[in-house]
């Protein structure tokens, strides 16, 4: 299932010297192969040194004039290490980062050593790593973030060739019916060829490393508080595989495996058939709700909020929004189909804004009973939303797990009858962004807060093979702990 592309160029290059590559073997000059073919021979020095495409024709002439298989001259592969590095430097000669230099294209004929052609092909390596670095800021990730996030909306949240996938793993290790085990998931694992093993000594740019020398997977210990999560974890490393990711080369292609690895061991967690069935047996009912789901599979609140999205409108018919939600009202991360109005600033991302103080993700927080689910009606400038919340706590303080549908699709739910009932305006700043007329006449002026800096906006984002991972550290874990 890799998504890897092929740059065209690049594609006609490795023809062109996959036929010289056949034609010196077969100890021919291209006059010698050029009146075999029909063609003259600066037209084929042009096929040979990738400037021109040859037509499939002439392609299947060459390839009987030198007696080869015709799919030996479409293989994708360099027919030597000097022809790819050769291919590499012409590639990135090509550029538009070589071309911004404005400096000579360095011809990698016969004379050049194949040491010097090393060091310009790892000069150009490197060149693009540090341009890529320079444009890895928090912007750039936002831009992507959000683009991810509308092509997600304009499919329903819903990625139907990974929960094809899903599925037919799960067949492998004769899954039925409920939570996944962690026994399952070991099967699921040794299945695809690794193995799992626990360390407390993780790099802490990681939350797993693989050892794809080895097949072994190192997660943080069993016993580690929250361990409910290994089980994600281990598959979010085998989804790497399944799926066929190489490394990004892009922050946009690593936001995209981010989120199809975390799809995958959802899917895997609560499984299309059986999550659907559940869900289309409560919504007959007349009695859907987030934490029945949760406790059926075995999963955190939030994972059961985030997987009904992916289900809901595909399977279920219903349009939603879902929301993760700081204390002080600071937006995590959210989805939405239903049209609800999320705050979005000048590049449409909606990470790190500030919800309305009427929303159901913060007016839960001002509810003493904070065990169970909070449900609450919302009238909004876009039309009026049943909500239902629940709050938590993690590494970076309170937070609330909130989904929501339109009025019209709160029937299906339980806790439709609430009584709780607020009015949001926003995004008009007198909604709740402003003090009221007295409280400004009397405290402006008056007043000097010590504002929070959330640090991490301030710089580029961290790079390395993944953003945000020390490579250094990973592979001196790798190395301390491969088997001897």
């Amino acid at each position: 299932m890799s998504t890897e592309i092929t740059d065209p160029e690049t594609t006609v290059l490795t023809i062109g010297r996959r036929i010289r590559h056949f034609r010196a073997a077969a100890g021919m000059t291209l006059d010698d192969l050029a009146s075999q073919v029909g063609t003259a021979p600066s037209q084929l020095s042009l096929i040979e040194n990738g400037h021109r495409e040859p037509r499939l024709t002439l392609l299947q002439a060459i390839a009987a004039a030198l007696d080869v298989d015709l799919a030996a001259l479409l293989d994708a592969e360099p027919p030597s290490r000097r022809d790819g590095l050769e291919i590499a430097l012409d590639t990135a000669q090509r550029g538009p980062l070589y071309a911004t230099l404005g400096l000579p294209r360095v011809r990698a004929g016969k004379r050049l050593p194949t040491e010097a052609l090393e060091a310009l092909v790892g000069l150009h390596a490197e060149l693009a790593r540090r341009s890529s670095e320079a444009s890895a800021t928090p912007e750039e990730a936002r831009r992507a973030n959000t683009e991810l996030r509308r092509a997600m909306r304009a499919r329903d949240n819903y990625l139907e060739e990974i929960e094809d996938a899903a599925e037919e793993l799960l067949g492998t290790v004769g899954y039925s019916s409920g939570p996944l085990t962690h026994r399952t998931v070991e099967q699921i694992v040794s299945h695809l060829g690794f193995s799992l093993h626990h360390a407390r000594d993780l790099p802490s740019s990681t939350r797993t490393v693989t050892d794809l020398e080895h097949g072994r997977i190192y997660l943080p210990p069993a016993s580690l508080p929250g361990g409910h999560g290994l089980r994600s974890l281990a598959l979010q490393a085998v989804a790497h595989r399944v799926l066929g990711h190489t490394h990004p080369g892009t922050y946009a292609d690593f936001l995209r495996q981010r989120l199809e690895i975390s799809y995958f061991a959802a899917c895997v967690l609560m499984p299309r058939h059986a999550a659907t069935e559940f869900l289309l047996a409560a919504k007959r009912n007349r009695d859907l709700a987030v934490e029945d789901l949760r406790d059926a599979f075995g999963v955190t609140h939030e994972s059961a909020a985030h997987r009904f999205t992916n289900l809901a409108t595909s399977q279920l018919g219903i349009t939603v929004h879902f929301a993760r939600v700081g204390r002080d009202g600071t937006l995590f991360k959210g989805y939405e189909n239903d049209d609800v109005d999320f705050p979005t600033d000048v590049t449409g991302a909606i990470e790190g804004q500030t919800v309305c103080r009427h929303w159901t993700s913060r007016t839960v927080f001002d509810h003493n009973d904070l065990a169970g689910e909070f449900h609450q009606y919302t009238d909004t400038p876009s039309g009026t939303y049943w909500c239902s919340a629940q709050t938590g706590q993690g590494a970076d303080g309170d937070f609330s797990v909130t989904l929501g549908v339109p009025f019209t699709a709160a029937k299906w739910f339980r806790g439709r009858e609430t009584t709780s009932r607020s009015v949001s305006r926003c995004p008009d700043p007198t909604c709740c962004r402003e003090p009221s007329a007295d409280l400004s006449a009397k405290w402006r002026g008056a007043a000097w807060p010590s504002a929070k800096l959330h640090t991490h906006i301030l710089g580029a984002l961290p790079s390395g093979t993944f953003p945000g991972v020390d490579d250094a550290e990973v592979y001196a874990f790798l190395e301390s702990h491969a088997p001897r």
